[in-house]
C-alpha cells in the first residue's frame, strides 16, 4: 500500500524494475565528489512542457489527450491508461509554500504517527525542534545521570521515554547512543498519516486508532483536485493520507494502493519542491512503464483502471540544475522562512489523499 513491495529475483527481472533501474540515481567512481551518471531522459514525459505548448495553440503527442470537464486549467490523460489524469501546476505558488510548511511542522504532530513512532513514540514539535538545534535523548539516560551521580537507587526509573534538550554536555558522551539531533530525524522523516490511520501489520486501516480529521483546507483542495475524476453527481470525500517524504537518492518502489473499498475513486496525488521522475505501468509488473516528469505543484489523479496499475518514484533531482524550484527560492527567501528553503533545496514532498470506505 505505502511502501513497495519486496524486490525478489523474479521481479528483478520485469519491465517495471529494469525501468526503475534505468532511472535510479548511480554515481560514477569519483574519488573527492559524487557525480551522479548521466541517464537518457528523452522518452520521460514532461507536461509542463506539453502545456505551454497547448497553451500556444500546439497539438498534443500522441497518447495524450484532454479530458473534457468543467475544471479552470487544463487535464490531460494517457489513452493507454483510463483513469489516470495528469494537471500540470495545479497548485499555485503561494498554495505550494502553504503546503510546505503544513508537511514540515503540522502533519508530523501527533497523533497523526510518522515512521518515527516505532522508535521513539509520538514527537512534537521535529521541525521546531531541529531548527532552534536541539537534540533527542532517551529520558532514562538523564536519570541514570543524575542517579548515578547521586549514588541512588535505580529500581524506580521508568519506562524509557525520549525528550528534547538544547545540547548534550560532557556529562551525556558515555550515552550518546541513547540520543540524536532533532535534524537527523528531520532528515530521515519518511512519511506520516493524516485522518484514518494505516496497520502496517495487519495491511488495513484501523478505525480505533487514534487519530484527527484531515485538516478541512487540505479537504477544500483534495475535492477541488479530485473533481475531474468525479462523477458529476458524486462528491470526493477525503478520509486518509500520507505524506511521503523524499532526500538524495531516496526512491519509492513499485507498489499498488489497493487497501481502499472503492477504487472508482481516485487517490490524489501533490508534489511540492524538487522535480521527481514518476512510473506508471500496468496490471502487472510485466507492462513497460511510462516515466514521466512531476514538478512542485503538479497533481495526478489515479481513478478506475489505473488504481490496479503498478506506480512508483525511481528518482528525485536534487541538484540545482534540475530541481527546478527556482520559484519557492524566490518566495521562501526571507529570514523566517529559510530553514523550509534549506529543507525543500534537496528534498521533495509527496501529499496523497484517498476516500477510504
Amino acid at each position: 500500500m505505502y511502501g513497495a513491495e519486496p524486490v525478489n529475483e523474479e521481479s528483478e527481472r520485469t519491465a517495471f524494475r529494469k525501468a526503475e533501474k534505468k532511472y535510479k540515481i548511480y554515481y560514477e567512481n569519483a574519488k573527492k565528489k559524487k557525480i551522479p551518471r548521466s541517464v537518457d531522459l528523452s522518452e520521460v514525459i514532461d507536461f509542463r512542457s506539453i502545456l505551454e505548448s497547448f497553451k500556444g495553440g500546439g497539438d498534443l503527442p500522441a497518447g495524450v489527450f484532454e479530458l473534457k470537464c468543467d475544471f479552470n486549467q487544463p487535464v490531460f490523460g494517457l489513452v493507454s491508461r483510463p483513469g489516470f489524469y495528469f494537471i500540470p501546476a495545479a497548485l499555485s505558488i503561494e498554495e505550494q509554500c502553504h503546503w510546505i510548511r503544513e508537511s514540515l511542522t503540522s502533519f508530523p504532530q501527533p497523533p497523526n504517527r510518522t515512521n518515527h513512532n516505532a522508535i521513539y513514540g509520538p514527537l512534537q514539535d521535529l521541525f521546531l525542534a531541529a531548527k532552534e538545534g536541539k537534540v533527542l535523548i532517551e529520558e532514562d539516560t538523564l536519570a541514570e545521570n543524575i542517579i548515578s551521580e547521586a549514588n541512588l537507587d535505580q529500581s524506580n526509573v521508568n519506562t524509557p521515554r525520549w525528550k528534547y534538550i538544547k545540547e548534550l554536555d560532557e556529562s551525556f558522551s558515555r550515552d550518546a547512543g541513547k540520543s540524536v539531533s532533532a535534524s537527523v530525524l528531520l532528515r530521515k522523516l519518511r512519511w506520516s498519516t493524516l485522518g484514518l490511520q494505516f496497520d502496517w501489520s495487519k495491511r488495513s486501516y484501523n478505525i480505533a486508532l487514534p487519530h484527527k480529521k484531515i485538516p478541512d483546507k487540505l479537504c477544500m483542495l483534495a475535492k477541488r483536485m479530485a473533481a475531474p475524476a468525479m462523477p458529476c453527481s458524486e462528491e470526493f470525500h477525503p478520509e486518509a493520507a500520507i505524506v511521503n517524504y523524499f532526500g538524495l537518492g531516496d526512491m519509492l518502489g513499485g507498489h499498488l494502493d489497493d487497501m481502499e473499498k472503492d477504487w472508482s475513486k481516485p487517490i490524489v496525488s501533490i508534489s511540492l519542491g524538487c522535480k521527481a521522475i514518476f512510473l506508471l505501468g500496468g496490471k502487472s509488473r510485466d507492462h513497460t512503464p511510462i516515466a514521466m516528469f512531476l514538478q512542485s505543484g503538479d497533481a495526478v489523479l489515479m481513478a478506475g483502471e489505473a488504481r490496479e496499475c503498478f506506480h512508483g518514484v525511481p528518482r528525485i533531482f536534487t541538484d540545482p540544475e534540475n530541481a527546478e524550484i527556482g520559484t519557492l527560492e524566490s518566495q521562501f527567501s526571507d529570514e523566517n522562512n529559510l530553514p523550509f528553503l534549506d529543507y525543500i533545496r534537496t528534498s521533495r514532498v509527496n501529499i496523497n489523499i484517498r476516500q477510504v470506505f
